[in-house]
Order: structure tokens, then sequence, then C-alpha cells
């Protein structure tokens, strides 16, 4: 089992900058790709970054240039940095981990999630 906690998440203005992170314990030598999804009220959970063990990454053209997802020490800690926020980034923000290859879009191939983060930003 594979445990997430996430934390950064916060209120900021629309173009300003948040840093989230993602603690993961537990046996993480199974773990393959992670990645970082979101859930606005009344919509579904989106995936919009992926990373894999080879740090090969993969974004949602939603959120591509101006997200960066990175991962240290084996896949124990995952952070997201996110700038030019836009009020429709205000969700919900989950840390995912798969425990099979290649990265995925669709939260149902995530094996382990967190409880969420939240992030509002304000027009």
């Amino acid at each position: 089992q594979v445990q997430l906690v996430e934390s950064g998440g916060g209120s900021v203005q629309a173009g300003g900058s948040l840093r989230l992170s993602c603690a993961a314990s537990g046996y993480t030598g199974d773990v393959f790709c992670m990645g970082w999804a979101r859930q606005a009220p009344g919509k579904e959970r989106e995936v919009v970054a992926t990373i894999c063990r080879d740090s090969s990454t993969s974004y949602a053209d939603s959120v591509n240039g101006r997200f960066t997802i990175s991962q240290d020490n084996a896949m124990a800690t995952l952070s997201l940095q996110m700038n030019s926020l836009k009020f429709e980034d205000t969700a919900m923000y989950y840390c995912a981990a798969k425990r099979s290859r290649p990265y995925s879009y669709k939260p149902r191939d995530y094996n382990y999630w967190g409880q969420g983060t939240q992030v509002t930003v304000s027009s």
C-alpha cells in the first residue's frame, strides 16, 4: 500500500503561482508513474500532469506551458509548480500513483489517491 498526502494549496489571484507537494509513504517500489488530477464542483476528475520513473512528463493542453510536474527521491516526493494561474484552475487537486506503465490521463488507471488540497484562483 502507498499513502499520499498533498500540501501547498491555497488562494491566489489570477496570474499568480502556487506549488503543490505530495509525500508518498509505504511501499513505493511498484509505483511507475504518478500524476496530479483536479476536480472542480460539478465536473469530472481530470488528470492534468503525469511523470514516470524515467522522468518523462506529460501535460493536458489546459495546463501545458504553465504547470511543471517533478519528482525526486524515487517517487517519494511529487511536486506541481503552477504559474500564470487562471480562474478556471480552481479545483481540488489530488496526487495519484499507478503501478504500471505508461502514463495515463484516465483517473481509473491510478491505484492510489491522496485526500486532495484545495486551490482557489480569484479573478
